[in-house]
């Protein structure tokens, strides 16, 4: 598991390596909950998914992402907002190998 470092913004993008794949996401706040897309090699994969605590947001193999993303809230179980990014909610980069063995904790 990778930890991809973010900031406590309302908007923001982030470019990352992971698994030999150039990511590049996207992470803001709408009125209704903390949100996500996601780009591989100037691909969109994912628009407008909803980040939820510890809830794998990929979740399809046939998009072709390898591995998975979910946010982690350090202190408790609630779903991420922007204020705590970086410090209470934390990115989490699962590798393929880990999802099918591990917990997310």
């Amino acid at each position: 598991m990778q930890i991809i470092p973010l900031r406590p913004v309302p908007s923001q993008t982030v470019m990352a390596t992971l698994a030999d794949q150039l990511a590049q996401i996207d992470v803001y706040q709408k009125a209704y909950g903390l949100h996500l897309d996601l780009y591989v090699s100037n691909v969109l994969l994912l628009a407008g998914a909803l980040c939820q605590d510890r809830n794998l947001i990929v979740r399809s193999r046939y998009i072709g992402f390898v591995g998975d993303l979910c946010f982690v809230d350090t202190q408790g179980t609630d779903d991420p907002t922007y204020e705590g990014l970086g410090i209470r909610f934390g990115l989490a980069y699962i590798e393929a190998g880990e999802l099918a063995n591990s917990q997310i904790s």
